[in-house]
Order: structure tokens, then sequence, then C-alpha cells
């Protein structure tokens, strides 16, 4: 029996047994009434140095079959985003070799990929609208060269220098007209990351929703989409309503993702989630289950996991991180729970272990035997005695 000691938010020990049901892994064709893409993080080497502000070493045989699971799961693969640490640990060489090296699995495959194309490059204390506009490019150049969709992701850059809402419609607008393909837009909040306060010119995102759509309907032959990660679905519902037909609203909501996929008599959200990734198995078979119209089993595989994404984007969010490699870890994804820039000590033991209890009751541990002797190896090095 998977039972292991504990410790617990008030500083206690309480016993735990393993008891969740896994849900099947088999491979699955992609869904066809949405479209989804997990956002995968990268597996540090744990044999090469990953200090914070070093840079960034890779395990690149496990950092790739994690991509594969994902597509053999049916799911596309969001890569080079906020979740492989971009700005939090990943530099931009690590970066660069992480979108060719995607690419080129991807290709191989025929799978789906999009990557982050951003700013990350530049000190944004010296970063002007030319130079935001220049690193743009030269990283939109790299994603489109490896066959990638790009996902102009939001610029700590941009948004340390711009003036207002005509500055973000300068740089947004000479990007469309350069982009060779549909790109997908990216609106992260301050949740996940604080530098992007006021992004698009406006203090306020609720004041922004009308003139990121009529950008985007200025441009809409150019935008395949947006991510939108605000974690307010009222907005997300409001700016979805106003886009010109066929740009889709990717949900970037970690919190309220089953009822914004699921959608209303008024249209649906897509995918484009972190949480996707820690819970692929669970996600792609109730996305399956929305082509059936089975939306009872798409609730009884989705509602499950939402007390799991709460808990590993709770405050401070942009450490969800850290919860999507423990989880990748757990599920033998990858050898050791390691991250570059040492981010794997940026969640608590409690906080672990509680996403321990809330994967095993979504039945997301796929190998509850594994993840259990895991998680007592590292109980134990942690001092908890079992």
């Amino acid at each position: 029996m998977n039972t292991l000691l504990l410790p617990t938010a008030d500083g206690g020990i309480a016993p735990h047994t393993l008891s969740g049901t896994p849900v099947d892994t088999s491979p699955l064709a992609p869904a066809r009434s949405r479209t989804a893409y997990a956002a995968a993080h990268v597996v540090a080497d744990p044999l090469a140095p990953n200090a914070p502000g070093a840079p960034a070493r890779l395990d690149w045989e496990a950092t790739l079959a994690f991509r594969h699971h994902l597509w053999d799961q049916g799911l596309g693969v969001a890569d080079a985003m906020d979740t492989a640490q971009r700005g939090m640990g990943l530099d931009w060489a690590a970066t660069a070799e992480l979108i060719r090296r995607s690419g080129a699995e991807a290709a191989a495959r025929g799978a789906a990929l999009a990557c982050g194309v951003g700013t990350d490059q530049l000190d944004p204390s010296h970063a002007t609208l030319e130079s935001v506009i220049t690193a743009y490019g030269e990283q939109l150049d790299v994603v489109q060269g490896a066959g990638a969709t790009p996902i102009l992701m939001a610029s700590r850059a941009l948004a340390a220098i711009a003036s207002g809402p005509d500055d973000y419609a300068k740089v947004y607008g000479h990007l469309l007209r350069q982009a060779d393909q549909p790109v997908i837009l990216h609106w992260l909040g301050t949740a996940f990351d604080p530098a992007l306060e006021g992004y698009w010119g406006f203090a306020d995102p609720a004041e922004a929703i009308e003139p990121v759509a009529a950008l985007i309907a200025e441009h809409a032959a150019r935008v395949e989409g947006i991510k939108v990660s605000l974690l307010d679905a009222a907005l997300e519902v409001r700016l979805r309503r106003l886009l010109p037909e066929g740009v889709r609203l990717y949900t970037g909501d970690d919190f309220d993702y089953p009822d914004l996929v699921l959608g209303d008599e008024r249209g649906h959200s897509d995918a484009l989630l972190g949480i996707f990734a820690a819970i692929a198995p669970a996600a792609a078979r109730a996305l399956v289950a929305l082509d059936e119209g089975d939306t009872g089993r798409y609730r009884s595989l989705m509602d499950p996991t939402v007390p799991l994404a709460r808990h590993l984007f709770a405050a401070p969010t942009f450490y969800y991180k850290t919860g999507v490699a423990f989880l990748a870890w757990l599920n033998g994804h990858q050898p050791g729970f390691h991250m570059v820039g040492g981010l794997h000590s940026a969640r608590d033991l409690p906080h672990l272990a509680r996403a321990l209890c809330l994967a095993d009751a979504a039945g997301v541990l796929t190998d509850p035997d594994l993840a259990a002797a895991r998680m007592r190896a590292l109980l134990e090095v942690s001092g908890v005695k079992q």
C-alpha cells in the first residue's frame, strides 16, 4: 500500500494513501472540435551547472522525450514559453537551441508545434522601440526557420518603455507585417509576470479589451489566435466575442479552463495551457469526449484536475513551473527533480505534498508506485522520516 507521511500546511505530519485510478495513457489522435496546446517545461541536466544566473544546461533527451509524450496524447506542444522558464532561468541561447531541436522533432512526426517569440535577449533598461522590434524579429526568424507557428510573447522590454497604446500598435503592426505566416498573440497578466503591468498601454486590463480586438481585426489575416492568461474568465469571454471570424481565443486561464473550453451558445475557447502538460492524459481524453458530444465524460475527466491546477498556480503564480516539473518527475518523465536556475526550490515541501495528493485524486499519477517511491525519497532526504 502506497502510504506516505506528508507534511501539512500547518506544520504537522499526516498519512496519505495513494488511491486514485490513473487515467489511460495510450496514444490518441488530436481532438477535432478544439485546438489544444500544452506548454512544455524543460528538464535541467543534473550533472551540469544550473545555478541562478548561469547559462541553462538542459537534459536534451528528457526534454525532447517529454514533448513526444504530449504529442502521443494528441496535444500540440507550445514550446519556449514561460512554462519553459523564459525570463526565469532559460537564456536566449538555450531557447534558440530548444526551438531548433523541437522543430526538428515536430517535423519528423508531422506534429503541431508553436514557439515563443520574445525580446529576452534585450536588457529592458536600455531598450528602445526600434531595438524591441529588432529583437522580436531575430527570434521570429528562428521560430519560422524551425517550421513552428510563432507566438508573439508579451515583452518586458516593451512594457518598460511603451508610452501608451500607440507604441504597442506600432511594434505589433510591424511584426505582423513581417511574419511569413499567421501568428498567435500572447497576453500574459501580472499574476504570471509582474513586469508586464500596464501591457497594451492600459493600467486596467478591462480597458485594453476593445483596443486589442481592434488591433487583431486590423491584421486579422496575420493572426491565427490570441493566448489570454489574465485569470479572469469574464474578460476572456468578452474578448472572445469581439474577435473576427476565424481568429481563435486560446485560453491560458489555468483556473477556469473547463468552462472556457466547453464554451457556451456563442462560442468556446481553444487551449494553450501550462496545466495541460501536467494533466495531459486527462485533458486529451476530455477533449475527445467533446468531439463525441459527451459533456458528462468531459466534466468527469476535466473537473477533478481543477483543484490541482489552482494549487499549482496559486500565488506567487509565476512559480507554477516548479509544480509542473515536480509532477513530470513523479510520473517518470525526467530522472531527477531539478530545474534550471535552481527553481525546483521555489515551492516548499507542504506545497509539493499537497500537489501529490491532488494529482492522485485527479488520476494523473500515471504510475502510483513510482510516484510514491520518488516522493518517499524526497521526503527522506528532506528530513521527513517515513
